[in-house]
């Protein structure tokens, strides 16, 4: 009898637990919010970080190379990056030395003569084509000195030239030459390049070339990081046969090592007002494309849209969505219009 009393509590109790035991919890979800904004259509391209300071160091005069900077190794500018042998050259230059040494002496014999001969020729003991002879000789004399300080001055330079220097402040990236080899007047010794002052080189098809400025900030995706660079310069020449031209963008990123390939957003549309959602945002059941807006309370509603021009992580839609709405990007798949739902990390 007893057993008999609890059955039949429990089936007049049940029916009414059922809409509690129903009830499901909320679903976590993430956010964001649409944005309201002036945007224009972005044309993704290739590019590479490069150095402004990237060059193939000559010498300036022939010689046996006595040393050249390792691989790896940081150069100041007008530090030596390589040195030849100046052995002969020193010798030379004091030959050159000599040479205008004894060119001195000869001028001052012929100026004391000259003197003389004045001297006499006010007591009509000198004849004029005496003063006049003494005179030419004293300027010819004059003349080579001139030329002997020209030879020591370019004997001294090519002395100075024996030492390679640096133009600017870089790394050694590549050595041309080894010690003991002989090297003529403009044969590569090193490559030196500047790791510090780098930029962007990114090939940029004729059609967008209306939409890019100098200073005008452009999206630059470097592995799984983006950030926004100015654009530094714009090459408006186009390539005759690939229809594309040059942009140079300021790269900023100490991680971008000069070589690195990047992506680069640029604008191929004029700018205009939109509504812009994340593209996980983006619902597609069937032939049905729609948000999930969450609502004051907490509980979703599905918003029908359709989508216009890309903008990287973005995609503008076209519906009844405004900006600053809160649009769902994780855990819609299983929602349904008027679910409650708990925001994770909210």
């Amino acid at each position: 009898m007893k057993n008999t009393f609890s059955i039949l509590l429990l089936s007049f109790l049940l029916p009414l637990s059922w809409p509690l035991l129903a009830q499901s919890p909320p679903a976590p979800v993430s956010v964001d919010e649409a944005r309201l904004d002036t945007f224009s259509a972005s044309l993704w391209v290739s590019g590479t970080v490069i150095s402004r300071n990237d060059a193939l160091i000559g010498a300036e005069t022939d010689g046996r190379i006595t040393w050249v900077a390792d691989v790896g190794e940081t150069i100041m500018e007008g530090q030596p990056i390589a040195t030849i042998d100046d052995t002969d050259l020193e010798l030379e230059l004091q030959d050159n030395q000599a040479m205008l040494e004894s060119l001195r002496a000869r001028e001052h014999y012929l100026g004391n003569n000259l003197e003389r001969l004045n001297s006499l020729a006010l007591k009509n003991n000198a004849s004029v084509n005496q003063l006049d002879e003494a005179q030419a000789e004293l300027d010819m004399i004059v003349q080579e000195i001139r030329r002997a300080e020209i030879a020591v001055a370019q004997t001294s330079r090519r002395i100075d030239q024996t030492r390679v220097l640096a133009p600017f402040t870089g790394i050694v990236v590549e050595r041309e030459v080894q010690v003991g080899e002989f090297v003529g007047r403009g044969a590569q010794v090193a490559r030196l390049v500047d790791t510090q002052n780098r930029e962007i080189r990114a090939q940029a098809p004729l059609g967008v070339s209306g939409y890019i400025r100098e200073g005008l900030e452009v999206s630059v995706q470097f592995q799984e990081t983006s950030t926004l660079s100015p654009v530094k310069r714009v090459i408006p020449v186009g390539d005759e046969r690939s229809r594309m031209f040059e942009v140079r963008i300021a790269a900023n990123d100490p991680a971008w090592v000069v070589g690195s390939p990047v992506r680069v957003a640029l604008p191929n549309s004029d700018p205009r007002r939109l509504v812009a959602v994340p593209r996980d945002a983006l619902v597609l059941r069937g032939s049905e494309m729609f948000v999930l807006r969450v609502t004051n309370d907490n509980t979703v509603e599905k918003v029908s849209v359709a989508t216009g021009i890309g903008l990287g992580n973005l995609v503008e839609v076209i519906g009844d969505v405004s900006g600053g709405d809160r649009v769902v990007t994780r855990g819609a798949e299983r929602l349904k219009p008027g679910q409650e739902v708990v925001i994770a990390g909210g």
